[in-house]
């Protein structure tokens, strides 16, 4: 045995551990999904061969269109809010001020905090008789918001109600954007991490000549912070996409069984997929709900990546 060969063998000894583990806890169990998601497979009683007969069902599912639609929603007001609001944060943080380590601790607690905990406490603050938010409100002469309770659409309560808006215009409700505020105040101080991260690494010379040749602020930030924290931005960007299209716990929790939310207005895709699985115990059908999701986030990532890594600078 050649010593090339021996050391082949030796460090795949030492992966084997690592390549066992994520066989039997990621690889087999998607193999054992996409099965299940070829059968009409329930708790109880035979499991028929349907094939793709899952995935018609689901695209043809009026309450999946509805929950993508939410999901939508929710993924369109999270994800631009918590990139410019971590980003705002990040460079606050990132000037030379006392403190600065108790602030980006105080930032990023939320993100080590349970979400089960966030979402009782936060179920509490929203709370539209003895909530805190609402009792706030209250000092500027405002009445009391059902806030996860209320299925009325944004921009139909911006047109008012003499505008008849179809149901796809009528925006996210109220409830939904409670669970936005909620999840953006509990991401983003991982956010502001990487965001942070970026900027420190920033050649300060590169501010130093743009000062000298009298740059403003605005100028600084445009021509030489945004260009050289674009991977930061774009990696922020796909991270947040993704989690926010998987939200499951705060819907749950806030909003929670059985209906999710002021007439099905908060339930996601994520929500309507452990709701098919194990509250109907559609497990073929809800398999076959995942793998759309799946796919969905999938296609939007590559999109993603086709249009918006041209713009992103690595030199």
């Amino acid at each position: 045995m050649t010593r090339r060969t021996r050391e082949a063998l030796s460090g795949f000894a030492w992966l084997l551990p690592a390549l066992v583990i994520l066989l039997a806890f990621r690889v087999l169990p998607i193999g054992l999904s996409v099965r299940m998601s070829l059968y009409d497979w329930g708790m109880a009683g035979a499991r028929a061969f349907v094939g793709l007969g899952n995935y018609a069902g689901v695209l043809r599912d009026p309450v999946f269109w509805q929950s993508l639609a939410s999901t939508g929603w929710y993924v369109l007001f999270e994800v631009p809010l918590i990139l410019f609001i971590s980003l705002f944060i990040a460079i606050l943080l990132n000037q030379k001020i006392r403190g600065l380590g108790a602030y980006r601790t105080i930032y990023y607690l939320p993100v080590v905090t349970s979400i089960v905990a966030v979402s009782v406490v936060w179920r509490w603050i929203l709370q539209p008789d003895r909530g805190l938010l609402n009792y706030v409100l209250s000092w500027f002469h405002i009445a009391g918001i059902r806030w996860l309770q209320d299925p009325r659409g944004l921009f139909r309560l911006i047109a008012g109600p003499s505008v008849q808006l179809p149901a796809a215009l009528r925006g996210p409700s109220i409830a939904l954007l409670s669970l936005v505020m909620m999840g953006i105040w509990k991401g983003i101080g991982y956010n502001v991490v990487i965001f942070l991260a970026g900027l420190q690494n920033i050649d300060k010379s590169y501010y130093e000549a743009a000062r000298i040749d009298g740059a403003g602020r605005w100028a600084m930030f445009r021509r030489i912070t945004w260009p050289l924290i674009s991977p930061t931005t774009y990696y922020v960007l796909i991270m947040s996409g993704i989690s926010a299209f998987e939200t499951f716990a705060q819907v749950w929790i806030m909003t929670g069984p059985p209906a999710g939310g002021p007439l099905g207005t908060t339930k996601v895709v994520m929500y309507y997929f452990y709701e098919t699985s194990f509250e109907l115990w559609r497990l073929g059908y809800g398999a076959a709900i995942a793998f759309i999701a799946f796919a969905i986030i999938l296609a939007l990532t590559i999109l993603q990546r086709v249009f918006l890594e041209r713009r992103v600078q690595y030199g």
